[in-house]
């Protein structure tokens, strides 16, 4: 199925409207997860024609993700990665978490941005950033979009790397659902229990008997008034 390519329209009403002069696409993975960090890319772009085939991380297969992911490493203008850890995700809740994050990837950049095009329809960066949230702006804007393939690639080559053939972690093949929810890993999860890399608040583990009690709650306020706000409201 065809999709339209992404283009520069968004970045250019920003440049029109707020005078920025750099603007950073932002994009994550790793939040719907069982184990691993959240990842986050920022990528500046500038008006440059993108690569061909560039859109969502989603919609391209691994092989092409692959491929195109160091070609976008050496197209764009300047590229960060931020994550937050299992243990993060646990204590802060996945909103302050995506924004730690998101920080993270932001301040590695070699020049702050004037402007955030964050994929989304919630700004969970908030000030002193200047965002625009975009929905399903990793198929319409190319920074998010370049943001999106680069995040997804380095996150997945990192859970392949910690679920290797000849690792401890092997039974719960990261390799092939990188962290995610999957036959093998639920398996795995029920044999051997939660890994140092799993996240321990997610509600798999009310399915686990035999490990529910490694359960973490959280107790900052601050965390739980961000998640019963309704900006992310998963079911894992």
């Amino acid at each position: 199925m065809p999709y339209e390519p992404p283009t520069h329209t968004v970045e250019r009403s920003l440049r029109a409207t707020t005078g920025a002069r750099i603007v950073a696409g932002v994009d994550e993975v790793g939040r719907g997860a069982w184990a691993g960090p959240v990842t986050v890319c920022a990528a500046v772009t500038g008006l440059r024609r993108p690569p061909v085939g560039l859109t969502d991380s989603k919609l391209i297969t691994p092989k092409r993700r692959a491929e195109l992911a160091p070609q976008l490493e050496r197209w764009v203008t300047a590229f960060a990665l931020g994550d937050a850890s299992p243990q993060e995700i646990d204590d802060l809740g996945m909103t302050a978490a995506l924004r730690l994050a998101a920080v993270r990837a932001l301040e590695g950049l070699p020049v702050r941005p004037d402007a955030v095009i964050l994929d989304g329809k919630h700004d969970y960066l908030g000030q002193p950033w200047k965002v625009r949230t975009v929905i399903k702006g990793d198929q319409s804007c190319v920074a998010v979009a370049a943001a999106s393939v680069i995040a997804k690639v380095r996150r997945d080559e990192m859970m392949a790397e910690l679920g290797a053939d000849s690792g401890e972690y092997a039974a719960f093949d990261f390799g092939a659902n990188a962290g995610y929810p999957s036959p093998v890993h639920r398996a795995a999860l029920e044999e051997w229990g939660p890994t140092p890399h799993h996240r321990l608040s997610w509600s798999y583990l009310d399915a686990l008997p035999r490990w529910q009690h490694l359960k973490k709650v959280r107790f900052s306020a601050e965390a739980a008034a961000l998640e019963s706000g309704g900006q992310l409201g998963f079911d894992f």
